[in-house]
Formats: C-alpha cells, structure tokens, sequence
C-alpha cells in the first residue's frame, strides 16, 4: 500500500506539471489568438487601402503616398507572419511533448490498475486519477483549439500572394504616370492650339478692319493716313492683348 501511496503521489505531482503546462498552453494560445486578430486587421486594413486606390487610380496626387504605405503594411504582415510561424512551431512541440508524456502516464496507470486491481484500498485514491483525467481532457479540448487557430492562420495570404499584390501595385503605378503624362500632353496641345486660335482671330479681325477701311481710305491723303494710324493701332492691340494658356493641376 506504501509503495502505491508513494506512486499515486508521484503521479499528483505529474499531473500538477501537466496542469503547468497546460496553463503555459494557454497563454501561448492567447498569444496566438492575439496575433491572429492583428493579422486580420491588417489584411482588412490593406483591402481598404487598395479599394481606396481603385477608387483614385485617375488622380496623382497621394497615389505615391497609399503605395509606399501599403508597402509598408505588406512589410508588417510578413514580419506578423514569420512571428506566427515561430509560435506554431513551438506550440506544436510543445503539444507533441505532452502527448507524449500523456500516453507515458496513461501506461503507467494502466499497470498500476492490473497490478493492483484486487485491493480495496486503492478505491480510496481516485480522486488524483479522475484529476489526471480531468487535465487530459481540458489538453485536449486546448489542442483542438490549437489546431483551430492553425487551421485559420493557413487562410491568411502567403509570402507569395504578398509579392504579387505589391507586383500588382508596382504596375498601377507606372499605368498612373503614364496616363498622367499623357494628360499633361493633352493640356500641353491644348494650350497651343489655343494660342494658335487667338492668333488666326487677330489675324482675321485685322484683315477684316483693314478690308473695310481700305476703298474709302484710298480716295484721299487724310484717308490713307487715317488707315496706317488704324492699322497701327490693331497691331498693337494685338501684340498686348494675350490670354495666358490653361495649365494642368495634376
């Protein structure tokens, strides 16, 4: 009966360590769960920013600006991604541990039970095995949480899809500067065509003036000069009037 004594409380001791390391699990599990509930923050951030691209992909101004954040973003997510696969590494060694030392102290309570299946002192000592029991049952309900929290990790982008999102990026951007320069080209015809306009009208206006002036103005002196004073007079007005061409504020 001593030496039964003495390995039920050996194995209270063994399930006290169990219990440890279960709580030690469960932190770990807060952990992830924490660092889960970042990452999906992030990606959600990240979706928005590039919705809000989408949304602004005809405009320059702050495109640079939600790029290089979004860069920076994808740069927190894998740094968040390499954390999390550090911490399911060590939680599945850690789980592999306990396994291990549950099925160890599952023998050894199962020969304990042949050995002394014939004693009636031992019904006196089930409550420390009920207890073991207890703790391998609340491990096993922490692993499946586990395995849940796992399973959800391998939902969020890999390293890979990452890349491409900021491949994907990258190509917007240069389809932006392009379609900006040719904006600027277009503002840049536009203006010319423009001056091209005012010149022609001038041009028109002084030759209409001077189609109207010049039979009258031919049959007298004081009518030739008054036309050469006309003409001069158009001439500088064309020359001062100058309408500013229309710039791009892109």
């Amino acid at each position: 009966v001593e030496s039964v004594l003495k390995e039920i409380e050996e194995e209270e001791r063994r399930v006290q360590k169990l219990e440890e390391e279960l709580n030690h699990l469960e932190k770990s599990t807060e952990i992830l769960h924490e660092s889960l509930n970042e990452q999906i923050e992030k990606k959600a951030t990240i979706e928005n920013e590039m919705q809000h691209l989408r949304e602004k992909n005809s405009e320059e101004d702050g495109v640079i600006d939600i790029v290089q954040r979004v860069k920076v973003l994808l740069e927190s997510v894998e740094a968040l991604s390499k954390q999390e696969c550090k911490l399911k590494t060590s939680c599945e060694q850690k789980r592999s541990s306990l396994q291990a030392e549950v099925c160890e102290l599952e023998k050894r309570i199962a020969n304990n039970e042949e050995t002394h299946s014939h004693s009636g002192d031992l019904h006196s000592f089930c409550d420390p095995t009920e207890s073991w029991h207890s703790a391998k049952t609340e491990l096993a309900a922490k692993l499946r949480d586990v395995l849940s929290l796992k399973r959800r990790l391998d939902d969020q982008p890999s390293p890979s899809e990452l890349i491409q999102y900021e491949r994907r990026f990258s190509e917007l951007y240069v389809q932006i500067q392009e379609k900006h320069q040719q904006t600027r080209q277009y503002y840049a015809t536009y203006n010319a065509l423009l001056e091209i306009k005012e010149l022609v009208q001038k041009e028109t206006s002084l030759l209409n003036s001077i189609s109207s002036q010049f039979q009258d103005a031919m049959t007298s002196t004081a009518g030739r000069a008054k036309l050469i004073d006309s003409m001069e007079s158009v001439l500088k007005g064309t020359q001062q009037v100058y309408m500013p061409p229309i710039t791009c504020s892109l």
